[in-house]
C-alpha cells in the first residue's frame, strides 16, 4: 500500500489544458500511485490533449456553461457505472481580451461568465455528480493564495466566491462523508497564467517574496491537491489551504523592501 492509498480509486479531473497545468500534474501523480483518472474538457482542442498524453483514459466534453451538458455528463458516467472518489475542478476564465482595466470598469457580462465558468461550475458539477461519488469521496479546487485586491482585476473578488463556496458545500455533502477544500496557489509558470495581464512582474515578485527565494512549482501544488484527494487527508474539511512557499508570510522582506525604497529616494 503507498502512502495516499489511492489506489484503485477513481478520480474526475478537469482542467487539463496542456502540460503545464496544475491538472496535468495531478492527473500525472495520481496515475503514479495507481489511480484510476478521468477527464472532462471544455471543448475538441482539449480533447485533443487529453487523447495525446492520456490516450487510454475516458474523457468526456463538458461546457460547463451549458447545464444541460454537465446533467449528460453524469448520466454517461452512469450509464458505464462509473462511481467516483474525488474531483478536481481545475477550471478559469477571465476575458483580458481588452487589457487590463480599473476594477470599476468591469463589464457585467465579462463578471458573470468568469464567474459561471471560474466558480458556479464547481457547484454545478458536485451537484450534478453527487450521487455518483462514494462515501469518503474528496473535491478540491483550485483558487489562489490571496483574494484581497489582487492585480488580476474581476478574477480576485470571483475567486473569493469560490473559496466562499466551500464550506457551504462541504456542508451540503456531508452527509454522504463526502469532503470538499480549496487549494489556494501562489503564483505558477502556466500558460494559463500568462495570458493575464502584468503575470510576468508578479510571478517575479513572487518569487523574491518566498521564503526560499525560489518561485512555487507547479507540482509542490499537485502533490498538495492529491493528498487532500486522498484518505490520507480525511481530517481536512472545508478548508482553504494555501500553497505558496511562505510568500504570505513575507510581505516585508527586507530585500525588497530596500529596492523598492531606493527607487522611491
Amino acid at each position: 500500500m503507498n502512502f495516499l492509498n489511492i489506489k484503485d480509486k477513481t478520480f474526475l479531473i478537469t482542467g487539463v489544458s496542456n502540460k503545464k497545468s496544475v491538472a496535468f500534474a495531478v492527473a500525472k501523480t495520481l496515475e503514479e500511485y495507481g489511480a484510476n483518472i478521468l477527464f472532462t474538457v471544455q471543448n475538441n482542442a482539449q480533447m485533443s490533449t487529453i487523447n495525446k498524453f492520456f490516450p487510454d483514459h475516458l474523457a468526456l466534453i463538458c461546457d460547463v456553461e451549458d447545464e444541460d451538458n454537465i446533467k449528460e455528463v453524469a448520466q454517461e458516467l452512469e450509464a458505464k457505472s462509473i462511481k467516483l472518489d474525488g474531483l478536481l475542478h481545475s477550471i478559469a476564465f477571465a476575458n483580458y481580451s481588452e487589457g487590463p482595466k480599473d476594477f470599476l470598469e468591469t463589464k457585467k457580462q465579462d463578471f458573470l461568465q468568469a464567474t459561471q465558468i471560474s466558480c458556479f461550475s464547481f457547484v454545478q458539477l458536485a451537484n450534478g455528480l453527487k450521487e455518483l461519488f462514494n462515501p469518503e469521496s474528496s473535491l478540491v479546487t483550485v483558487s489562489i493564495s490571496s483574494t484581497k485586491a489582487t492585480p488580476y482585476g474581476y478574477m480576485g473578488p470571483i475567486k473569493a466566491m469560490l473559496d466562499g463556496t466551500v464550506p457551504f458545500m462541504a456542508k451540503s455533502l456531508s452527509r454522504n462523508k463526502i469532503r470538499v477544500n480549496s487549494i489556494c496557489s501562489g503564483p505558477l509558470k502556466t500558460s494559463a497564467s500568462a495570458g493575464i495581464p502584468g503575470y510576468i512582474d508578479n510571478y517575479l515578485y513572487a518569487e523574491r517574496l518566498t521564503l526560499r527565494n525560489e518561485a512555487l512549482k507547479t507540482q509542490e501544488v499537485a502533490d498538495t491537491i492529491a493528498f487532500l484527494l486522498s484518505p490520507r487527508s480525511s481530517g481536512i474539511n472545508a478548508e482553504r489551504i494555501v500553497v505558496d512557499a511562505g510568500m504570505g508570510a513575507n510581505y516585508f522582506d527586507q530585500s525588497v523592501v530596500k529596492s523598492v525604497v531606493d527607487q522611491l529616494n
